[in-house]
């Protein structure tokens, strides 16, 4: 009978912090489990810390300020800082939904549908914990992200960062834990076995160029051109997201469709969640195309673990569909009217007007 697989070192890489802190941590767990202590490997290690401060005879009533180590009073210090654009008093207006549009952290490869890096598990843990250093008691969060692994994973380490530093700050909210919303998918692309996120069709493209540059019995088909075209600029050290922004192309999603449907996401997110903030994992190109939608010019690609901040300002009697919103994006705000989706056009795929043939759909 087979051994069961360990899992051991898959759990290894699941880091939540940087290299050095995560060489203490497991300092700390090889002591707490020398001195009998089950709990030692259970949390982080500046929770562990925190949580022995609180049983060396502190009082719980005694305010958390008064109690807190120079570290964390620095902490609450810095979440008090508001350096947020407020409107002037008087205005009747409310903040509906607070919506932070989180490209992926750190991932391993684009040709794949991979995972995060080590790194990349540590921006996005990183921004949970921030967050939860600016958040307040009552206050409803609301996660949702793209069906891709990297946004995945993206949505769950931010959501465990949150639940570490509300550990920490004490502070007492809602959260609805990450699921995904089709909305906020990458921009998709049209070959043979129909659309597909871009990443998912570079397999399907690598396999038939691969046939075509053996035989090269014919020309190769308009949706393998301009995916090679796509991908060769990646490769070249270019900018592929930019040369999807600003050259029509016949196969792939165009980037006033991905915004309009993160709009008819934001919407609904709103409508079902109103007063909550929307924590959205999602993908650089679709992010960047919100953002030169919303600001008129290409502010650049996001970072890993950087966002876009949308703010819908509506009255409360009105829905939030039609009404006023601001859009933040690397020290810019422009304040536009939310669009109307149902008034917006379509993006439809058939085989006529993509131009496949049943050559391409075959491959050969």
């Amino acid at each position: 009978m087979n051994d069961p697989p360990d899992t051991s070192q898959a759990a290894d890489t699941d880091r939540h912090g940087a290299p050095l802190y995560l060489a203490k941590y497991r300092e700390s767990v090889k002591q707490g489990q020398s001195n009998g202590d089950a709990s030692a490997g259970d949390e982080p290690l500046y929770l562990q810390r925190f949580r022995e401060q609180h049983r060396a005879g502190t009082d719980s009533d005694v305010p958390l300020f008064q109690r807190a180590t120079l570290a964390t009073q620095q902490a609450l210090t810095e979440s008090n800082r508001n350096k947020e654009i407020a409107p002037p008093p008087g205005i009747p207006r409310g903040l509906r939904n607070d919506v932070y549009l989180i490209r992926h952290g750190e991932t391993q490869g684009y040709s794949t549908d991979s995972g995060l890096t080590p790194q990349g598990v540590w921006q996005a843990h990183t921004w949970g914990q921030t967050l939860a250093r600016r958040i307040q008691s009552g206050e409803t969060v609301v996660f949702r992200h793209a069906a891709t692994n990297r946004a995945t994973e993206t949505a769950e380490q931010i959501h465990r960062g949150l639940l570490d530093g509300l550990a920490q700050y004490e502070r007492d909210i809602t959260i609805h834990e990450p699921e995904v919303a089709d909305e906020f998918r990458n921009f998709q692309f049209v070959s043979p076995d129909g659309l597909k996120d871009v990443t998912a069709a570079f397999r399907e493209y690598s396999a038939t160029l691969e046939g075509f540059e053996r035989s090269a019995a014919r020309d190769r088909p308009k949706w393998v051109v301009e995916m090679d075209r796509f991908w060769r600029t990646q490769q070249g050290g270019g900018d592929p997201i930019q040369h999807w922004l600003t050259i029509p192309m016949m196969h792939f999603e165009p980037p006033a469709m991905t915004v309009r449907r993160f709009w008819a996401g934001i919407i609904r997110l709103s409508d079902e969640f109103p007063g909550a903030r929307l924590a959205i994992a999602s993908h650089s190109g679709c992010i960047r195309a919100f953002a030169v939608n919303a600001l008129g010019y290409d502010p650049g690609e996001p970072y890993n673990a950087e966002h876009v901040r949308v703010k819908l300002l509506s009255d409360d009697e009105h829905t939030v569909n039609g009404r006023d919103a601001t859009v933040a994006y690397r020290n810019r705000v422009e304040s536009i009217k939310v669009p109307a989706i149902d008034q917006l056009p379509t993006w439809q795929v058939d085989d006529q007007w993509s131009g496949f043939t049943d050559e391409d759909a075959r491959g050969v």
